[in-house]
């Protein structure tokens, strides 16, 4: 397991709730006031909330939190319960009659796991904004309880997919971190290994999607997938740079899960830069270390969620 948390980004919390049985959850991460987002969505069937608000040129600088939630669009609902629990603080864009909180949200697929009948609530969204705190459990827990992954080859049995959280501190004691929800259609390899992590299994083998590019036909099984994640630093940044944050940070998934953004999936990533720490690091590091993070992160969720099976 790689080390560190996205908690250890200065001002960044967690919040994590589960349904077990149903095989569904939130992971809610809040962050400071003045926190600047960004956005960067590459899969093909994404289910998403409030993401053109973070993109530049855009009014709204950044969220009050953003919701990673199973439960696929249906799951998007959660939103309504965090924007409720920051109504109650008072907190959200002043709109004159009113603090509109902003919540950006995205989805995986996980309702063929569980119970389909059985998605995040709003309530689940409040609860989860609630329970934040600088603890982040790994595996099957908040949006990753029902996660899979090593869906393309036909006939293949998926392997656990799960949360994940890691942290890099740079050399000026700025932190990057990531955690994502890894529900992917691919197969996840080790980044720095390449020895494969997770991957479907037919008749009791292995077997990686990559192996099977020259011979069995592969068929990414729709509305099954989406890795979703957040990437975050305590370094000040503008709403562009932090964009192009969330985009490095896609390089993680790539590097970690083979084949990556398909047809099948709704691979996302937000990003948060909370501005607490005067890093003087170019954006170029802050990147490269964006996307190491979120592959170490993405590791860790698989790795996590075996263990636990």
């Amino acid at each position: 397991m790689y080390e560190g948390s996205i908690t250890d980004v200065l001002g960044i919390t967690v919040g994590q709730v589960e349904l077990r049985e149903a095989r569904t959850g939130v992971t809610a991460v809040l962050c400071p006031p003045e926190t600047v987002g960004g956005v960067d969505v590459r899969g093909a069937a994404p289910g998403t909330r409030e993401t053109d608000l973070l993109r530049p040129g855009n009014l709204v600088k950044g969220p009050n939190a953003v919701l990673l939630c199973g439960g696929s669009a249906f799951g998007l609902a959660a939103a309504d319960g965090a924007m409720r629990f920051f109504e109650e603080l008072g907190e959200g864009v002043d709109v004159g009659v009113a603090r509109v909180p902003i919540v950006p949200a995205a989805v995986l697929f996980d309702l063929g796991v569980g119970r389909a009948d059985v998605r995040p609530t709003a309530d689940m969204g409040y609860a989860a904004c609630k329970v934040a705190s600088n603890v982040v459990l790994q595996g099957a827990h908040g949006a990753g309880c029902g996660a899979t992954v090593g869906k393309l080859v036909p006939g293949a049995t998926p392997a656990p997919g799960g949360t994940g959280t890691a942290s890099i501190t740079l050399a000026d004691g700025t932190h990057v971190g990531a955690i994502v929800c890894v529900n992917a259609c691919g197969d996840v390899y080790d980044p720095q290994s390449g020895m494969i992590l997770a991957c479907g299994h037919l008749g009791g083998r292995a077997t990686p999607a990559q192996a099977s590019l020259t011979g069995a036909r592969l068929e990414g099984r729709i509305g099954e997938n989406t890795t979703i994640g957040v990437i975050a630093t305590d370094a000040k940044l503008s709403k562009e740079e932090a964009n192009r944050l969330a985009l490095s940070a896609h390089d993680g998934y790539a590097r970690a899960i083979r084949p990556v953004h398909t047809m099948m999936d709704g691979d996302t990533i937000f990003a948060m830069a909370t501005g607490q720490t005067a890093c003087r690091l170019p954006l170029l590091m802050l990147c490269a270390a964006a996307a190491e993070a979120m592959a170490r992160a993405i590791a860790n969720a698989v790795v996590a969620a075996r263990d636990e099976a």
